[in-house]
């Protein structure tokens, strides 16, 4: 198997400085304004950018310990597997928000609706374009009943 090595292009700062209580997913992280500091190797990559309201972000689970494969969501206390879950602690800790970009200066892009950690190591920066990534669903499999209540959940610090 070939190792993958990335680096990071930046880092993502929240007021969020550890997990517990931190919003588990940006739906639940309304208003919540950070920044992005792009390291200035990339900032010429942010051209065109801010056309776009919204961005994802993938970044680096930099505090999560390697987790099972089973593990018991926020949102629920059935355990599930970790591909069906949206928790930290994954084979390559990789997470993917989606979340509005309100300006850039220089190399620092002021967004909102954040939900990760201060100093999480960003990785990529990709234009959020409705008509590509919207996609009508049939399912939503076991979050179908309780997806509702994102706006709610919080990270509890199980997996810290």
């Amino acid at each position: 198997m070939q190792l993958i090595q990335m680096k990071p292009i930046g880092t993502i700062h929240s007021p969020f400085t550890e997990p517990k209580g931190t919003p588990i997913q940006p739906a639940g992280a309304m208003g919540i304004k950070g920044r992005v500091v792009l390291f200035d190797e990339y900032v010429e990559g942010l051209k065109d950018l801010e056309g776009f309201s919204h961005i994802i972000l993938l970044y680096y689970f930099h505090l999560a310990s390697d987790g099972p494969m089973i593990v018991t969501p926020y949102m629920e206390d059935k355990p599930r597997g970790i591909f069906s879950v949206r928790m930290p602690g994954r084979p390559n800790h990789i997470g993917i928000s989606v979340v509005r970009l309100n300006s850039i200066e220089g190399n620092v892009l002021h967004i909102e609706n954040v939900d990760m950690l201060d100093g999480t190591p960003l990785l990529d920066i990709k234009p959020y374009v409705s008509k590509f990534d919207i996609h009508a669903i049939e399912r939503e499999g076991w979050l179908t009943p309780i997806s509702g209540l994102v706006q709610e959940k919080k990270c509890d610090g199980r997996f810290s």
